[in-house]
């Protein structure tokens, strides 16, 4: 598939993608049309790594876009991978040039275990 131009952009959590291929399935399903092997692999990795669901995951984000030192991207990622110690937190803004406070670092877990409950 060629693509000729990016019309929009948008960042997903997993479970956001999670319920967008799930829908995907359960209309072509209906239809009685072949699922993909590609499409099967990406059903079952969402399923797999999804730690919560798509309105608790989105409002993570939005609660972590509010700190100071977040961007968009590891907002999502957090939301992604769900840490739950300052070390795989770190991990996270390795590539940043900025570190967290241990404060910064608790704020962040605590907001996590709210959205995991």
């Amino acid at each position: 598939m060629i693509v000729k131009e990016v019309l929009e952009e948008e960042l997903l959590t997993l479970p956001e993608a999670r319920e967008i291929l799930n829908r995907i399935l359960q209309e072509r399903t209906e239809r009685g049309e072949e699922l993909g092997y590609e499409f099967r692999k990406a059903v079952n990795h969402a399923d797999l790594f999804s730690k919560t669901s798509s309105a608790k995951a989105r409002e993570l984000v939005n609660k972590l876009l509010e700190m100071e030192k977040m961007k968009p991207e590891i907002a999502v990622h957090i939301a992604d991978i769900m840490p739950l110690s300052r070390d795989e937190l770190r991990s996270i803004y390795a590539k940043e040039r900025f570190t967290l406070s241990e404060e910064e670092l608790d704020q962040i877990l605590e907001l996590v275990m709210e959205s995991m409950e």
